[in-house]
């Protein structure tokens, strides 16, 4: 299986990418590969016919993934400029995006995790656009992970045992929904 994953932040110590690198290394039969998403020019019609090798690369990578999972921090209430503009990228010409299993996920200090950042990533995944599949929050598949600061220890190790199990059971659940048929 070969799943690519956004990660919303750029920090090199973000808890984001750090839980992204939990399920690397937890789950390799996902085959987690991380997008580089920083380095993409602002979308812009203008380039879009023809933007870049960056840019071809990173919607091939997407195109061809069994799979993927995005991980986002909140900025003011929402997602950051930079997932935004990944998912612009695949989402247009060649929408790499459409019909994509996506598990969305998100990490922060605060008490509720990312929780309206999410909400508005699943308005963005739902669009015309993007067609994606996303994991269904019901059933408790809301993977808001607060107060992260205390859930993983300097190596960048996830140490809570709640946080853990939480995580496998929802896993466990991502890997039988990327079987699920979706054709018509």
């Amino acid at each position: 299986m070969k799943t690519v994953a956004l990660v919303g932040s750029l920090r090199k110590d973000s808890y984001n990418l750090k839980l992204v690198n939990h399920l690397a290394t937890t789950y390799p039969e996902l085959g987690i590969e991380v997008a580089e998403i920083g380095n993409l020019p602002f979308f812009n019609e203008e380039i879009e016919a023809n933007p870049g090798q960056e840019v071809r690369d990173f919607q091939a990578l997407v195109k061809d993934a069994d799979a993927v999972v995005i991980a986002t921090p909140e900025y003011n209430a929402s997602i950051p400029a930079v997932l935004k503009n990944a998912l612009d990228w695949v989402s247009r010409s060649g929408r790499e995006m459409e019909g994509k299993k996506v598990l969305i996920m998100g990490a922060s200090m605060g008490a509720l995790g990312t929780v309206k950042a999410q909400i508005h990533l699943r308005d963005i995944l739902d669009t015309l656009g993007v067609a994606a599949y996303v994991m269904p929050a019901a059933g408790g598949n809301d993977v808001f992970v607060g107060s992260v600061h205390e859930k993983f220890d300097e190596d960048g190790t996830l140490t809570d045992e709640l946080t853990v199990q939480f995580i496998d059971a929802i896993v466990g659940r991502f890997k039988n929904f990327i079987k699920i048929d979706v054709s018509l």
